[in-house]
């Protein structure tokens, strides 16, 4: 299962797509810190007529000081949201990691279970062989042969449906690895199903679900979000162009000094842009609180399905004990000749049938043990929380 996840986080093409679009977000840092350039202005009038005798010309350079002003709080927010676009794009390799569990455990449960089908279907097809030969024979009238060949087809149809789905898991898998539509390679089938406990799943629940990416996603996004609301409060400040010029009218008379454009705010003080980031800011706080409130409810509830689930698991062990036991005696006393075969054929598929539930339970166990790992990060690469100050580490 290692080696799938690998391949899923190195070859998906989905999130080849994500890491270049990544690029943009730092790109955009690097935007938000450059200074913004001066401003040059210059005018020439040509002397025509008069009692002057001089061309005049007229030279400006200014600085506009209200960029100058938001731009830490600009820059601060670019940052953030560049850390909230690396963490989106980690909850992202989470879920391929999932979902590439997912497909390796169910793959493997199902050529288990195609396995145990395609015995079952031979000792049906066996039972319908020996009655049709009966019927053949005139031992045995159409009405009793009738549901062999009705268990039979029902085998095959299960078989059948089976097929169709492992072809699909195959494709999905191959989607997500990046691969042609028809590759195929062996698995592992022997997945351990891993037992946690209540008291591990709450001391490690406060641990691990901050450190979940889409949680640190919302918690940059907010930090980010504070910069914006920073940087529009600042941006009540008036614009202002700060500067100086030199020049000379047609008397060849030279004058220099500073020179000041400056906004009036009468009728537009940001009053809309700061109402504006404040609720994106109030918005992108419940989020976060909706998001870990619903983390912990969806804990909780894969924590009580998993009791029951390996009560169901502990039960179906010990009736599919007594089930092969029955089935080896069957056995025995079929070769013996003290049972006929139907008795032994109907013994022998308590026993496939246990089996099979025995492998549904162990499938959905496993399918939880994997979204129980993606919730809480168990074996995921993780980021770092926000330190108290609001930096991120």
């Amino acid at each position: 299962m290692a080696d799938v996840v690998r391949l899923a986080v190195q070859y998906n093409p989905d999130l080849k797509a994500a890491r270049a679009a990544r690029a943009i977000a730092h790109a955009e840092v690097v935007q938000a810190g450059l200074l913004p350039n001066p401003q040059f202005g210059g005018s020439y009038g040509f002397f025509i007529s008069g009692p002057a005798f001089a061309d005049a010309y007229n030279l400006g350079l200014g600085e506009d000081i209200k960029a100058l002003v938001t731009r830490g709080a600009t820059r601060d927010a670019a940052e953030y949201n560049a850390r909230k676009v690396d963490a989106d794009l980690l909850w992202q390799e989470w879920q391929v990691i999932g979902k590439a569990r997912l497909l390796d455990v169910d793959l493997a449960e199902m050529q288990k279970m195609r396995s145990v089908l395609r015995r079952s279907r031979d000792l049906l097809a066996d039972r319908y062989r020996r009655s049709h030969a009966a019927l053949l024979r005139g031992d045995m009238d159409l009405s009793a042969t009738a549901p062999d060949l009705a268990a039979r087809g029902d085998m095959d149809k299960q078989l059948g449906d089976l097929d169709r789905q492992i072809q699909a898991k195959w494709q999905e898998m191959d989607a997500l690895l990046g691969l042609e539509p028809d590759v195929r390679f062996p698995l592992n089938p022997d997945i351990p199903v891993l037992k946690i406990d209540r008291a591990s799943a709450d001391k490690i629940l406060p641990k691990l679900l901050p450190a979940r990416p889409d949680l640190a996603a919302l918690r940059w996004g907010y930090q980010s979000q504070e910069e914006k609301t920073r940087a529009a409060i600042l941006g009540q400040f008036p614009a202002l162009v700060f500067g100086g010029n030199y020049g000379s009218d047609t008397s060849e008379v030279f004058s220099g000094g500073p020179q000041i454009t400056l906004d009036l705010p009468i009728f537009n003080r940001n009053q809309g842009a700061i109402a504006a980031q404040r609720a994106t800011r109030r918005k992108l706080h419940d989020e976060y609180d909706n998001r870990l409130n619903a983390a912990e409810g969806e804990a909780e509830a894969m924590m009580q399905a998993r009791i029951l689930l390996w009560k169901q698991f502990a039960e179906t062990k010990y009736a599919l004990q007594a089930a092969r036991r029955a089935a080896a005696q069957a056995q025995a006393a079929f070769k013996a000749g003290n049972i006929d075969e139907r008795s032994y054929v109907d013994l022998q598929m308590v026993a496939l049938n246990q089996h099979q539930r025995m492998i549904d339970l162990h499938r959905a166990m496993l399918e939880q043990q994997v979204a129980l790992a993606t919730l809480l990060g168990v074996g995921m690469p993780t980021v770092k929380p926000l330190a108290a100050n609001g930096e991120a580490p």
